[in-house]
């Protein structure tokens, strides 16, 4: 396989052999936010060392199945671990944890999970402990564990993974751990202003596991023994006192608390987190101090909002799924949604796929413009988001035929047959086939599914105006006397004239009453384009049927 930083290097020279230092130079002032976030760990570097490797993470809570957020982090986060790479001509190591939170007590039974009776009498019981309601893994938590690696290995990312369980048991973290016993009043300092009253009572960074229940336990700790690394609590139900190490995975902490811990004793640099955690990593990264570790850089990324401008929520379950954005779109056009300004609230809804499509493509195609020297700067190669996306090695495949102009195409023609789709395809591009050009066929794909699923039941046709019935008329007579394999430009300057000696307020109205009129729908692609698509003599057709009125009885 090509390294993506050599990969890099060839392409931001346009193809000739620049090297890694020349590339890094070019980055070295680039405003994408990779970048800028990647300049800020080589800084860290002063601090923590020279030789130390940069350790990237990212959080996992393996209650419910892996999901769009969980692919948004690591994907971004692996974007500046690329960029950093790069700044840094590939000379210091890093590693991308994946980590997953596993040993947490299960607090409330999934709803899109069977066997809900099997993990209600499991509750509160670390998730590595609680039968696998799949049947097919030890434990829930392996489980999950199990679809989140298969689900990062899909999307081929370079990571190591984690277990909470495997870190407590084991005595990975024994002395850090250790250090938040030393260090105890010190961490509640921290935590209780930020708890309610009542909590405040009740409240310790660590958790027992209790050894007669098996529960992960949230009581207030009775005594401390540093010297034995021991704690001392009231079982809730017995009211026994009970005495247990906080090492060796007989206890846990509590999540702020265990973030905190986490980074310091896996010495991490950078993790980033949502927007609704900016209090939460404040909070981890005063306990990480007080523990003698330096808090990682990383930056609050915005979270998504339905169609309704509200936020996502798994349990509400009104967001978009990864595989509902797999059903209708490319990966690639997932990537560039999460790589366009992660600090800004974006809806995550069905009808913002076909743009991020299309935008993909668009870049896509402006990269190859930019690699070949046309009007452009290397550096400019480092602020099209595909190169980032690609980690440097983008793609030479481009595609003749917009995501939106399928769609309308499907539309038009009414047809979810891809072999009769590639005939209108080979007609606009002659050249083309499933074969040559296979991100193409992959889009025909996606836009059967798309239409089927959004555009059809959506589809309304109206009757057109004495305006519109006009200018129709007209532009039937006009395409009549084009010859077949009129270019697109030529049949636009046609619709353009048409437009302009009707009495139209604007010529948008012109082309919204072709696309209501027409296609049944309020908005759609360059007319030009979508005629020498889809075909003269089928327009013409199609403009018959609108002005006899069939068309809307269909």
């Amino acid at each position: 396989m090509t390294d993506p930083v050599e990969a890099a290097a060839g392409g931001a020279a346009g193809g000739a052999a620049a090297t890694a230092a020349q590339l890094a130079a070019l980055a070295r002032d680039s405003r994408a936010w990779p970048f800028e976030e990647a300049r800020k760990l080589i800084a860290r570097r002063d601090t923590v060392g020279q030789d130390k490797t940069v350790i990237f993470e990212t959080g996992y809570g393996p209650s419910g199945l892996p999901h769009i957020g969980t692919f948004g982090e690591v994907l971004r986060t692996t974007m500046v671990r690329h960029a950093f790479r790069v700044l840094t001509e590939d000379t210091v190591p890093t590693r991308l944890i994946c980590f997953s939170d596993d040993m947490d007590g299960l607090r409330k039974v999934p709803d899109n999970v069977p066997n809900q009776d099997l993990l209600r009498a499991n509750l509160d019981k670390p998730l590595t402990q609680v039968p696998d309601p799949f049947g097919k893994f030890r434990s829930f938590g392996e489980h999950n564990n199990a679809m989140l690696r298969s689900f990062l290995d899909a999307f081929g990312f370079d990571y190591e993974f984690m277990s909470a369980t495997d870190c407590y048991t084991s005595g990975r973290f024994d002395r850090a751990l250790m250090t938040v016993l030393e260090r105890y009043d010190e961490v509640m300092a921290v935590m209780l202003p930020s708890l309610r009253e009542e909590r405040q009572a009740t409240y310790s960074p660590f958790l027992p596991v209790c050894p007669r229940t098996g529960k992960v336990l949230q009581v207030p700790i009775i005594e401390r023994d540093v010297a034995s690394g021991a704690i001392v609590y009231k079982d809730p139900e017995t009211e026994k006192l009970v005495r247990v190490k906080v090492t060796g995975g007989a206890c846990k902490l509590q999540w702020k608390a265990d973030w905190a811990m986490r980074w310091y004793a896996l010495g991490v640099d950078y993790e980033m987190a949502g927007k609704d955690l900016i209090d939460s990593v404040k909070l981890s990264s005063r306990i990480c101090t007080i523990l003698g570790g330096l808090p990682p850089d990383g930056f609050n990324y915005e979270l998504f909002l339905d169609e309704n401008g509200e936020k996502i929520s798994k349990s509400k379950g009104n967001g978009l799924t990864i595989d509902e954005w797999l059903r209708y779109a490319s990966p690639e056009s997932l990537a560039l949604f999460m790589y366009q300004a992660p600090r800004k609230a974006k809806r995550l809804y069905f009808d913002v796929i076909p743009r991020n499509v299309d935008d993909y493509l668009t870049f896509l195609e402006k990269y190859r413009a930019q690699a070949s020297g046309e009007g452009s700067k290397p550096e400019d190669l480092l602020a099209n988001p595909v190169w980032h996306i690609h980690s440097g090695a983008v793609p030479d495949a481009g595609v003749p035929i917009s995501f939106s102009m399928l769609l309308n195409l499907v539309s038009a023609s009414n047809s979810e047959d891809r072999d009769v789709l590639w005939g209108f395809i080979r007609r606009y591009a002659p050249d083309a086939s499933p074969q040559t050009h296979p991100r193409l066929d992959q889009l025909v794909g996606y836009a059967i599914h798309y239409f089927h699923d959004f555009v059809l039941p959506a589809k309304r046709y109206r009757a057109p105006s004495e305006v519109e019935r006009a200018a129709l008329a007209e532009l039937s007579e006009k395409l009549a006397a084009l010859p077949a394999g009129t270019d697109a430009e030529t049949i636009q300057n046609i619709v353009y004239e048409i437009g302009k000696t009707h009495p139209f307020d604007n010529l948008r109205d012109w082309f919204k009453a072709l696309y209501e009129v027409l296609i049944g729908q309020s908005q759609g692609p360059r007319f030009g384009s979508f005629v020498a698509l889809y075909g003269i003599d089928e327009t013409r057709a199609l403009i018959g049927r609108a002005l006899d009125g069939s068309l809307r009885e269909d």
